[in-house]
């Protein structure tokens, strides 16, 4: 299945992504990184320690063999060395210093792997066999092409991403902006990954990393890291160095990405918090959903002023600020319905409309912020439809099943406005182009800061995915099910 997705705008990545090298210097920022103090050591009894060489006895059959001096035996003075008895044998330590090596890889390498500028990326998280990781995806619009570019292993159940272009790990105070993805998963520690370089062993940051005394203490709400897992995650534009995070611990932490510390923790909620939103223009405001029926908006710098929305009797799944009205905001919950509140009126009980979007969870919701008053929403129930909200009245424009399976996240293109991509229990990214859709481009005429084509003989274009045999989609929709299944259990919550 796939948990999260997050596009990449364009021209941000490397167009050579460098491949990971484990030399000494980076040896030894992992001994920094992972390095767990021991603070209780068993000794090996003495009577023991030379038990091994004591008691062991040399079987009679393979003394004649004297094994025990084989390293040491020697061949016209020499040490014998593997393949000793070829003559003349001559060892290179580089391709380019073999005279019989004329061909050079180089070349098709890099082009393998290179990135053009036109070129989007879409980091998505799965996890199938109890394997987690990130495929890297490049997406070549002109020619609706999708493949995986490379993956990065995870070692824990992905359950939100966020990327960041401030500069840490092995790069920290190098000129120029960074491509990474910060990944939140079961585990209380956040993870930092360099979407530039291949083939990566150990990300370049770790957020919230207990040591050896830490993980010994009592499981309480703390200031300083998380103690379960990490919901979801929300980079700061403005102010490049803060992230935000919400966890099953209760807490929304804001982590300063110098210092790799959390500088601040809210606890303003009373059940796990399923996500927080930085505000999109007012770049100190925070919005924050729990599963204390709550959802909480306050400013950072003044954290004991807090406004609640009630939701009554449901859980929420997404929030989304409305980008061309920043004074409100959306909320999808479990029961199928999504709200719009004004967050000027606080405290109110009623929002200013009632969406029933689906008749499951609304999974996933994400906002255009190229096309005014477009929304789309995705769920549990197999479906993803777009909607026109208009005059504060939502109208459905079209639903889609894109047999992805249960909906578990999408989101919009921030490039190409009529480009979304949905991913969900079947493992496998769809990219719908809207733009196809006559009803879609009749809908939002004149609303979308990039227009739509006035061609009417467009044809709508299937999704855009890596396919599968159908044998394998049947298998991987069962062990999804499954998946998800023990998700649930293991949370006590929808994810």
């Amino acid at each position: 299945m796939i948990s999260a997705i997050y596009w990449v705008r364009k021209g941000l990545a490397a167009e050579i992504p460098e491949k990971y090298e484990l030399d000494d210097k980076e040896y030894d920022r992992i001994n920094q990184l992972a390095a767990i103090p021991l603070e209780e050591t068993e000794e090996i009894p003495e009577n023991n320690q030379n038990k091994m060489t004591d008691d062991s006895e040399i079987d009679p059959e393979l003394a004649k063999y004297n094994l025990d001096q084989y390293d040491d035996d020697e061949e016209d003075g020499q040490p014998m060395t593997l393949f000793g008895n070829m003559k003349g044998l001559a060892y290179y330590a580089s391709n380019e210093d073999d005279p019989y090596i004329t061909i050079n890889d180089e070349d098709d390498e890099k082009e393998d792997v290179r990135i053009l500028p036109t070129d989007n990326i879409l980091v998505a998280a799965k996890t199938e066999d109890e394997v987690s990781q990130l495929e890297i995806y490049v997406y070549e619009e002109a020619e609706d092409n999708l493949y995986v570019h490379h993956d990065i292993m995870l070692p824990s159940f992905p359950l939100c991403l966020e990327w960041l272009d401030f500069r840490l790990g092995r790069k920290e105070g190098t000129e120029g902006s960074g491509n990474y993805i910060a990944v939140g998963t079961f585990d209380p520690e956040i993870e930092i990954w360099d979407l530039d370089t291949i083939d990566s062993m150990y990300p370049d940051a770790i957020l919230g990393k207990q040591e050896g005394s830490q993980k010994k203490k009592s499981k309480k709400p703390n200031a300083d890291y998380h103690i379960d897992s990490v919901m979801s995650l929300s980079w700061n534009k403005n102010h490049r160095n803060l992230l935000a995070s919400s966890s099953a611990d209760t807490t929304v932490k804001l982590w300063d990405l110098q210092s790799l510390k959390c500088a601040h923790s809210f606890n303003h909620h009373q059940d796990k918090v399923q996500q927080v939103e930085w505000h999109p223009i007012d770049s100190t405001i925070l919005l924050t959903a729990s599963f204390d029926k709550s959802v909480a908006a306050f400013d950072s710098r003044a954290p004991t002023s807090v406004s609640f929305w009630n939701l009554g009797d449901a859980d929420p799944e997404c929030i989304k600020w409305d980008p061309f009205l920043p004074q409100y905001f959306y909320v999808s919950l479990e029961t199928g319905l999504v709200l719009y509140f004004d967050v000027r009126n606080f405290n109110q009980v009623s929002p200013v409309f009632t969406l029933h979007a689906h008749d499951s969870a609304v999974s996933s919701l994400d906002v255009s912020s190229s096309i005014r008053g477009c929304i789309i929403t995705g769920s549990t129930d197999k479906l993803v439809k777009v909607w026109d909200v208009k005059d504060m009245k939502p109208n459905m424009v079209t639903s889609r099943d894109l047999g992805v399976g249960k909906v578990f996240t999408a989101q919009f293109c921030p490039d190409s406005p009529f480009q979304l991509a949905v991913a969900g229990s079947e493992g496998k990214v769809f990219i719908w182009d809207l733009s196809s859709n006559a009803g879609i481009r009749n809908s939002f005429k004149g609303r979308c800061t990039v227009p739509f084509s006035n061609d009417s003989t467009i044809v709508e274009k299937p999704p855009v995915t890596l396919t599968l045999d159908e044998s394998d989609r049947e298998e991987e929709d069962d062990d999804d099910d499954d998946d998800m299944e023990e998700i649930e259990d293991d949370s006590g919550d929808d994810v």
